[in-house]
């Protein structure tokens, strides 16, 4: 017999569920005119505050004047109004004062990125994306239990700076919405913002095996890490074991391919349903709504107008075309105007818009005219993986640059969760599958390029790096040696 709380929260979920399943119908039909009401609804919010009376935000009536009238920005040059929000400073580009701000390292620099979360954007993008999710796992599974029990979260950490509290994404998530997501949600908030990585892993193997877990949620490498934790706590062979009703990884960050392999092999169920979705510091984008596709619904109410960058052209939503990759640009209801991300995405389909994640834009290898792109590697990966056996953890690639008597070459530094029968195979197959996948490569192959070099470091290498680093991301391409020489200088620093 169910209790009368479960009852009084199937009720909700499903009120709520209904009413979501009818506004995504809504944009995908109608994506134009969502994008048009987000345009008006910003230039709205935006109009009494400093950016605004600096680009005259209220006298702007049309895209193409906006986009007449207010320049770009990436971080560089949109920091000046962040510092000054930061300070305490009101209205500088959002309404009101601004006290969250989401720290991110970035994939490529040292330095620490600040990103504004207005309470707006809080509510209405980051926390209705997350239930978004659970709208669309629920009419894409109509007997689903997953409901029945809780999310188990690995959210990072945060902490209050003066007036203003920084931190991670997914902690700044956690502590805000401490009623809401309490129902669902386990760990405890404490638990799941302690800083250190073994701590909380502790921690949550302490309190959390006895709880009813049915669903996970967060970035593929660090949960396979704490799954690994779970099983050397509990001495169970898989998950299962621990959790019965497992059904959904809710997972993003990372491409997943790399991962599936390893979670199927921890999770063994055909119930198991992974969902992919975008949620990155600067807003909460796509998400996966059609289990039998590999690409994500472009989520167009949210509070963020979008703009996509091909070369120099910049087109709105309308302006796109499937098969090419853009960089993409936001104006959001979380203080950002016209800011590129740094993320690139392909459109798969105009009716709905359709998304995969494409890479960074500052992430690819042309060294030596190569113009070798994340998508690149990863398709290779895969394909020498299913070749040889092996199962990849991590790795990342960077250049080992021409001299007097060698021609330039690739360092693939990879981790295995399960290592390929031959290494050379696996090495053969790589190369062949990027000449195949990448023209430019496959001419400096002939030319200037040896095959790749392949680096093999011991399983936690990566992790170890990222914990100590205070990284949450680990850089696939790189166009020059900082990284990969950092994650070597480190392994030998560790293995001494």
């Amino acid at each position: 017999m169910r209790s009368e709380s479960c009852l009084f929260a199937d009720i909700i979920l499903k009120a709520w569920f209904s009413q979501r399943e009818r506004a995504i119908d809504r944009f995908r039909r109608r994506p134009v005119e969502t994008q048009a009401r987000m345009f008006r609804q910003l230039l709205r919010r935006g109009r009494f505050t400093e950016f605004g009376d600096r680009y005259d935000l209220r006298h702007i009536r049309s895209v193409e004047r906006f986009q007449s009238q207010v320049e770009t920005f990436d971080y560089e040059t949109f920091k000046p109004y962040i510092e000054r929000m930061m300070e305490g400073v009101r209205s500088v580009t959002a309404p009101g004062r601004v006290s969250l701000f989401a720290r991110s390292s970035g994939t490529t620099s040292d330095r620490s990125k600040y990103i504004p979360v207005t309470m707006e954007s809080l509510w209405w993008n980051h926390t209705l994306g997350m239930r978004d999710v659970a709208t669309v796992f629920s009419a894409n599974n109509p007997k689903t239990r997953v409901f029945e029990g809780k999310t188990l979260t690995l959210g990072g950490s945060c902490s209050r700076e003066g007036r203003n509290l920084v931190g991670d994404l997914s902690a700044l998530l956690i502590h805000e919405t401490t009623f809401w997501s309490g129902w669902f949600r386990a760990p405890r908030t404490e638990t799941a913002i302690i800083p250190d990585f073994d701590e909380k892993c502790a921690a949550i193997c302490r309190l959390c095996v006895g709880e009813p877990i049915t669903a996970f949620a967060g970035v593929p490498s660090w949960n396979l890490a704490l799954m690994r934790r779970v099983l050397e706590y509990t001495g169970r062979k898989n998950l299962l074991e621990v959790w019965p009703g497992l059904e959904m990884f809710a997972h993003g960050g990372v491409e997943f391919a790399p991962y599936r392999t390893s979670f199927e092999e921890l999770i063994p169920s055909e119930k198991m349903k992974y969902m992919e979705t975008y949620n990155a510091s600067e807003g909460f984008f796509a998400m996966a709504d059609d289990p039998s596709r590999s690409d994500m619904l472009l989520m167009l109410d949210y509070g963020t107008f979008f703009e996509f960058r091909s070369g120099t052209q910049i087109v709105p939503l309308e302006g796109v075309e499937c098969g090419k990759v853009y960089a993409v640009l936001i104006t959001s209801n979380n203080g950002l105007w016209r800011y590129e991300i740094g993320d690139t995405v392909e459109f798969t389909s105009t009716n709905p818009y359709r998304i995969r994640f494409a890479g960074r834009t500052r992430q690819y290898i042309n060294v030596f005219g190569e113009e070798l792109i994340v998508d690149n590697a990863e398709h290779a990966l895969l394909a020498a993986c299913r070749k040889t056996g092996a199962v990849v953890s991590e790795y990342s690639v960077a250049p080992c640059y021409m001299s007097l008597r060698e021609r330039g070459a690739h360092e693939w530094i990879v981790e295995f969760e399960r290592e390929p029968d031959s290494l050379e195979r696996f090495a053969e197959a790589l190369d062949g599958e990027l000449r195949a996948v990448n023209s430019d490569y496959d001419a400096k192959r002939r030319t200037t390029l040896e095959r790749q070099r392949l680096t093999v470091v011991e399983r936690g290498r990566f992790l170890a790096w990222m914990r100590a680093r205070g990284k949450n991301k680990v850089p696939r391409l790189v166009n020059d040696r900082r990284v990969a020489d950092e994650i070597l200088a480190f392994q030998t620093e560790q293995t001494l």
